[in-house]
Parts: structure tokens; C-alpha cells; sequence
């Protein structure tokens, strides 16, 4: 029996932040059923492929039974409407507008379910100039400031590793699902939630934009502290062309890698301004670690204090112990998955449940 046990979910979203959000409300317990159209969602044709399912729709469906149904048709809506008298939660990510003209818009739903939990998803929120504007996460972290500090100190932005938006609203959504089903006990009422990917991304500016917030200019990487400004937070090239980070600049780290690398004389610069006071110890620094090779780095720093990680690429992160000693890739039936990051004391190890197929149940 998960947390989540009883708590039945209709969820028509698609892509990432949706079904990223009911997924992790399927692991905790809850039925979640997936509404997609009749050709899927188009997840399920991303490739790779393992055991005959894309990677990316396994590792957000898993535990979902799914329902085809085409919303224009009359047998579609009224099979909808059946399972929306049963739910508690009911979550979608159509542009702003769409849902309505479907006839499942949050006033229609409400008053024929009013203890449903209403969940909007969208790009910019169901109102404003940008609301009908078309987006995914590369365009929501343009408009929102954070590519503009995706880049390297000497270079212009670039397409970033993590899709920060989508994950971003995937988390804000489920944490708002699930205050609003505590809010519910209190009331006995449902709620309308509009999570915007904008709105959910905005907040992780905080440590780097501070200026900005304040009402000044905007943030340039080489002069932030946490943004590759500093000597100590920052990404360094090794003799063989790999990488090594430094992720802390507190001052103990400084002091034993300084004196380790012979090189005390400069501890006093770890305390200077982010940006060209640093640059010598920057400087320093490139020029030492590109003496040895990436794998030389790793065995140098073993029994040395610091705030120390090489670059990995995915292979190499997930070969990692640490990844078999907390359970973090698990296969099942032929195929792998990366396990909640949600865990509960005394809880049984977690079993991984499959994704379904088009229409096929969970």
C-alpha cells in the first residue's frame, strides 16, 4: 500500500511534465489512468528502444494503465466523463483554451466533480500575453533568463543537459496536487491548479540572479560566483581531454587543494570577488590540471578534503557503485529503470511495475 493508495488520477498530458508528475504519483500507490489519443503519445515513438518500448515513455509511465480515446468523438467524451466522476485528480496540458473547446474545461469538470483537483499545465500559465504562446523547455529557459547563463565564460549560450523547465513544472504540479488533496479534507472542495513551466523555473534564479531581482542588471557567467566566476566552481580540462569540477569554494577546500598543489601562496584568493580578481587563481589552476589525465586526477584527490567530482558522461554515471548500492538502476523484464527518488524508512525495496501499451491497461 503506497502513501498515495486510493487517490484515482485521469491524466490526459503528454511529453514530460505531466506524465513525469503522475508517475511519480503511480509509484506512491496512486491509479493513474492515461488518457492518449488514438496514435498514443507520441513519447512512446522516441527512440531507443529496450524490450520494445522507448526508454523515455517507460521511465515516465510506468505503472499507469492507458485509455485511448478521441476527445471529438461522442463515445470519447462520454468515456471521459465517466472516469472523471470516479477521479480525484485530474491533470492536463493543452494550450491554454484547447481543453475548453473540448468541453472539459475546469468549470464544466467542477461542477459535475466538484472534489476534483483541476491541474493545468502549460508553458506560460492560462493567462497573460504569453499564454497561447507555443513552447517547450528551450524556449521557457530563453525567455526566463536561465540560457542566457547556459554558456561558457568566453561563449555565447548553448542547448542545455537538463530540460530544467519541464522537470521543474513536473515537481511544482505534483507538490500542488498534492496540497490542494490535504486542502481538500479541510473543505470537502477541489481545486484549479495553473502551473506554468515559466512560473515553476522563475524561482530557481534566485542564487544567480540576484542583481537582477533587485532591480539591477543581468547576470554575466564570468563574473558570477556559481555561474563560472570562481576558481573553486568551475570546470577544468585535463591532460587527455577530459574534465574534472571543483564544486566548493568554501575555505577549507581552497586551503588543502592550494597547499596540496604547493601553491599556498595563492589561498588568499579564494576570498576575492567572482570574476577577473579571480582569474590568476583560475588561471593556476587550468594550468595544474592539465598536467595529469582525468583518471590520474581521480586517484590524486582520493585522500584529500575537497569538494572534488570528475565529469562524467551518462555510461560512466551510471557504472558507478553508488548507483548499485542505493538501487538506482533496476531491470526488470528485460528493460531498465531509473528508481524514485521519493523513499520512505521501512518501506520494501521497489520493484519497478511496466509501462502499458496503447489502450492496454497497466
Amino acid at each position: 500500500m503506497g502513501k498515495l493508495s486510493g487517490i484515482k488520477v485521469v491524466d490526459l498530458s503528454l511529453f514530460l511534465p505531466g506524465p513525469m508528475m503522475t508517475m511519480m504519483m503511480a509509484d506512491q500507490g496512486a491509479e493513474v489512468i492515461k488518457i492518449e489519443p488514438p496514435a498514443g503519445d507520441p513519447a512512446r515513438a522516441m527512440a531507443p528502444v529496450e524490450a520494445g518500448q522507448s526508454v523515455w515513455f517507460r521511465n515516465l509511465n510506468r505503472g499507469k494503465a492507458s485509455l485511448a480515446l478521441d476527445l471529438k468523438q461522442e463515445a470519447g467524451r462520454a468515456a471521459l466523463w465517466r472516469l472523471i466522476d470516479e477521479a480525484d485528480v485530474f491533470v492536463e496540458g493543452f494550450r491554454p483554451g484547447a481543453i475548453e473547446r473540448l468541453g472539459f474545461g475546469y468549470v464544466a469538470v467542477s461542477a459535475r466533480n466538484p472534489r476534483l483537483i483541476y491541474c493545468s499545465i502549460s508553458a506560460f500559465g492560462q493567462s497573460g500575453e504569453l499564454a497561447h504562446h507555443p513552447a517547450h523547455d528551450l524556449a521557457v529557459q530563453a525567455l526566463s533568463g536561465f540560457l542566457s547563463v547556459n554558456d561558457g565564460v568566453t561563449g555565447g549560450p548553448v542547448v542545455p543537459g537538463a530540460p530544467s523547465a519541464d522537470m521543474a513544472a513536473g515537481l511544482t504540479a505534483l507538490s500542488a496536487v498534492l496540497m490542494a488533496l490535504i486542502g481538500r479534507e479541510k473543505t470537502g472542495r477541489g481545486d484549479h491548479i495553473d502551473c506554468a513551466m515559466f512560473d515553476a523555473l522563475l524561482p530557481w534564479c534566485a542564487h544567480i540572479a540576484g542583481d537582477a531581482i533587485a532591480g539591477g542588471a543581468g547576470t554575466r557567467s564570468a563574473e558570477q560566483r556559481s555561474l563560472g566566476g570562481a576558481a573553486f566552481y568551475n570546470v577544468y580540462r585535463t591532460r587527455d581531454a577530459r574534465h574534472i569540477a571543483l564544486g566548493g569554494r568554501e575555505a577549507k577546500f581552497v586551503a588543502n587543494l592550494l597547499t596540496a598543489l604547493d601553491a599556498a601562496h595563492l589561498i588568499p584568493l579564494g576570498d576575492a570577488p567572482a570574476g577577473p580578481a579571480q582569474a590568476p587563481l583560475g588561471d593556476f589552476l587550468s594550468a595544474a590540471f592539465a598536467q595529469r589525465t582525468r583518471d590520474e586526477w581521480i586517484a590524486w584527490f582520493a585522500d584529500k578534503d575537497v569538494a572534488f567530482a570528475p565529469v562524467l558522461d551518462f555510461r560512466e554515471a551510471l557504472d558507478q557503485p553508488h548507483i548499485a548500492e542505493r538501487g538506482l538502476l533496476v531491470e526488470a523484464d528485460g528493460a531498465h529503470q531509473i528508481a524514485p527518488a521519493i523513499r520512505f524508512a521501512g518501506e520494501p525495496e521497489w520493484a519497478p511495475r511496466p509501462a502499458p501499451d496503447l489502450g492496454a491497461g497497466g
